[in-house]
Parts: structure tokens; C-alpha cells; sequence
């Protein structure tokens, strides 16, 4: 597993796209500048690791686009040691850059074969999430609740109640929402049952499925 000067050079023009579409947090973007992304990719789509863009990865799913890991992550307003639940593990991207955020990373998939995958494949780019679960990201981490934010990396017809019952008071739930196109939403808890809400635009995500068994 390489990470050359090349590669290097190639996310630094990576970071620059992003700023130029809007994202102004420096943690984001100094996080998008460290993480190898070429790394989480099929070697056939090397040449497209650093191209502002989606590429399909194992099961179906895809790695998402750096704008809306960026994009998504900036909204968090993630602060060092926040507990963070992630619904949608995927190819690990994601739950990279939160931990260069320097979060407490809980992250569920529900996919199987990217279940062991990213599970071993993490830790040897010394990215170590609190907890990798198998298991139904609409059912949340009741065991590790409350957490300071909750993101879902996937396109949900609904609102799962458990993930905004699982915030703490002040803490963000961000969500894309709906079917074929999505609304970026983000929930923040303002007291027991009380939430604000606010919506950010359409993104396309893969959908997020539900444990059927």
C-alpha cells in the first residue's frame, strides 16, 4: 500500500476543488488532505481517486464523493473526542475522516462482505474506530448512546426515530433524505422532544437498507 508524492500532490488539488465549491473548515479539508483515498478504491480506479466524484466499490455501494464526505463532515462541526455514530460504514472513507476529526467513531454496516473488508483494512492505515458493527443502522447504538452527532452515509426514505432519540441535547443528526434524490437534512436536538431542522439541497446517495431478516 503506497502513498506516494504523486498521490499527495493529486489531494492537495483535490482540497483546492473543494474549497472552491464552499467548504471552509479546515479540519475537513486538512482531513480530505491526509487520507489516502486512492487507497480504499479497486487499483482499476486509481487514476479517478482524487477526481471530485462517486466510484462504485464492493456490494453494490459506492465510496462517496469527497464534496459530500466534506460536505456532510463540515456539518457536523466535529470537535476531538466528540462520540460519533456512523450508519453506513462502506468502504471506510467516512469513518477515516471523522477520526482525523479526532471522534470517537461507532460505525454500523449492514453489508456483510464490506462488513469484514473495511474492518480489516482500517486499522492497517492506523485509522481505529471505538466500534465496526454488523448490524441495522436504523436501529442506531442504544448500548453507546447518547452521541454528540450521528451521520448517515446513505439515502433514507425516512428519519430512523432511534438515531435522533440516540443524540445527546446540542448534538446533530445529518441525514440525506428521500428516495431516488435526496435532501440533505440536518436534525439538532434542542431538548427532550424537542428538534430543529434545517435542509441543505439535493445529493444522490445509494440507498440505506434495512435488516429484512
Amino acid at each position: 500500500m503506497k502513498d506516494t508524492f504523486k498521490h499527495k500532490g493529486l489531494r492537495q488539488k483535490l482540497v483546492n476543488v473543494l474549497k472552491t465549491k464552499g467548504i471552509t473548515d479546515i479540519n475537513v479539508l486538512n482531513a480530505i488532505g491526509n487520507i489516502p483515498r486512492h487507497l480504499f478504491m479497486d487499483s482499476g480506479f486509481l487514476d479517478h481517486a482524487y477526481q471530485d466524484k462517486a466510484f462504485p466499490i464492493a456490494a453494490d455501494q459506492t465510496i462517496s464523493q469527497p464534496y459530500t464526505v466534506a460536505f456532510q463532515s463540515e456539518l457536523l462541526q466535529v470537535k476531538k473526542g466528540d462520540k460519533v455514530l456512523e450508519i453506513g460504514t462502506g468502504s471506510g472513507y467516512q469513518t477515516a475522516v471523522l477520526c482525523e476529526l479526532g471522534a470517537k467513531v461507532f460505525s454500523i454496516e449492514r453489508q456483510q462482505e464490506l462488513f469484514k473488508k473495511t474492518s480489516n483494512f482500517l486499522p492497517k492505515l492506523g485509522y481505529r474506530a471505538k466500534k465496526l458493527i454488523f448490524g441495522d443502522g436504523y436501529k442506531g447504538l442504544a448500548d453507546e448512546a447518547p452521541f454528540d452527532s450521528v451521520i448517515v452515509t446513505a439515502g433514507a426514505p425516512f428519519v430512523p426515530k432511534p438515531l435522533l432519540s440516540q443524540l445527546k441535547i446540542g448534538g446533530r443528526l445529518v441525514i440525506p433524505v428521500g428516495d431516488d434524490v435526496q435532501i440533505m437534512t440536518m436534525f439538532t436536538r434542542k431538548g427532550q422532544k424537542e428538534f430543529s431542522q434545517e435542509e441543505f439541497g439535493e445529493f444522490r446517495f445509494v440507498p440505506l437498507l434495512e435488516d429484512k431478516n
